[in-house]
């Protein structure tokens, strides 16, 4: 799955209703239940394809610095969403209100070449007989398959991880015009 960050990107906009994407978010929701945030890297936008987008000086340390260390710190105040008992917590569904889809082009927020985005995202799964969710705030596009870039928050005022809008229920999506 890494290998396809080392390839170019295409304009497919992805589907979550796919084998790979349920793969992928099965690893994220094993990240959050387990504390363990590398067990969600295969969800994470790949490294490879972060420095074929960006314009920034020395992309892959930011990738690895801030991207994956905001998504550790995020992945972490997921986990203690679920309180006393995580192992106890069940994914339902992964929601992705693809309407809000949109293409972000080469030349904006820094990048060099285009990719679809789509935010808030919402994580399901029932805990004690209760539904209940959060979002992911920011996933975008390679090739055709969704990756988690913002877990928690796009932009931040402190190194603290956070949690995306939690709710009762299966919650809502809010569009938003984020890159």
């Amino acid at each position: 799955m890494r290998r396809v960050g080392r390839l170019p990107q295409t304009m497919t906009l992805p589907s979550p209703r796919t084998r790979v994407f349920h793969a992928e978010m099965r690893a994220l929701w094993a990240a959050v239940r387990r504390d363990r945030p590398a067990l969600g890297l295969p969800a994470f936008f790949p490294a490879d394809a972060y420095v074929q987008v960006k314009t920034i000086y020395d992309a892959r340390a930011d990738w690895q610095a801030r991207l994956v260390g905001d998504f550790n710190l995020d992945v972490r105040a997921a986990h203690a969403l679920l309180g006393s008992h995580p192992s106890a917590a069940r994914l339902l569904r992964v929601s992705v209100p693809i309407a809000d889809a949109h293409w972000i082009p080469p030349g904006v927020c820094d990048n060099r070449i285009g990719y679809y985005e789509v935010p808030n995202a919402r994580v399901v799964y029932r805990q004690a007989g209760t539904v209940r969710s959060f979002g992911i705030a920011s996933m975008i596009s390679w090739r055709g398959l969704w990756f988690v870039v913002h877990l928690g928050a796009i932009l931040r005022a402190t190194d603290a991880g956070q949690v995306d809008d939690p709710s009762v229920g299966p919650g809502v999506s809010v569009p938003s015009n984020t890159c």
